[in-house]
């Protein structure tokens, strides 16, 4: 059997870039949330004004999802944060995301919880230009999470709500465990972290990360 050397070079070439745009595919780009905080509309109206509205500071990168312009102080028992910038658009309860570290400088001890459920959270004081409230729950530190779409789930055979571990590289490399997979029409592939997970690792906006188990 005779084999052309070129076209066996070739073939296995293509073999090549075709596994390293497989193993690109999957790679998931890191997004670090600061402390925010997403308000109902009864709440931002006490804060801001029955005048005000919700005004975009800068688009992210979760479709229909943005930084706003306005931003809040959260009181605790033990201390305040200024300048909590609000994401948009309101919703229908009023969460407040902050980092085991904030939570320490604020006097709470927020669970580690899905975004959504406020059940058994502590609550704090907000306070605004036009006026304050007080919650009796609703803050929590974020479960990191991957944001994707149902295509991406299908690629890297995963379901929504599944737990996978995540793998960063770099100096700091780490295995991150309990990430929860969040899968939508409406998402972009985007793993969240807070300052505290992202510090740790010494990971940026935008690094890549891949998922190596999905338990």
């Amino acid at each position: 059997m005779d084999f052309n050397n070129n076209e066996l070079v070739e073939k296995i070439t293509k073999i090549i870039i075709q596994k390293l745009q497989e193993e690109k595919e999957v790679l998931i780009p890191i997004g670090i949330s600061n402390r925010h905080i997403h308000l109902c509309e009864e709440d931002f109206k006490i804060l801001f004004g029955k005048d005000k509205s919700l005004s975009k500071l800068k688009d992210l990168k979760q479709p229909g999802q943005y930084a706003a312009n306005e931003c809040v102080t959260i009181k605790g028992p033990k201390g305040e944060l200024k300048k909590v910038r609000i994401l948009g658009p309101l919703r229908n309860e009023t969460q407040i995301e902050i980092s085991v570290s904030d939570g320490f400088k604020l006097g709470v001890n927020p669970p580690i919880k899905e975004s959504g459920n406020l059940k058994d959270t502590p609550g704090i004081e907000i306070i605004g230009p036009k006026g304050k409230v007080t919650k009796e729950k609703g803050v929590i530190c974020a479960l990191r999470h991957i944001h994707m779409s149902p295509s991406d789930a299908k690629k890297m055979n995963v379901c929504d709500k599944d737990i996978v571990n995540v793998e960063i590289d770099g100096i700091r490399k780490a295995i991150l465990g309990n990430v929860l997979v969040r899968v939508s029409e409406n998402f972009k592939l985007e793993m969240h972290l807070d300052m505290d997970e992202a510090n740790s690792c010494l990971i940026k906006n935008n690094d890549l990360v891949k998922i190596v188990e999905n338990r």
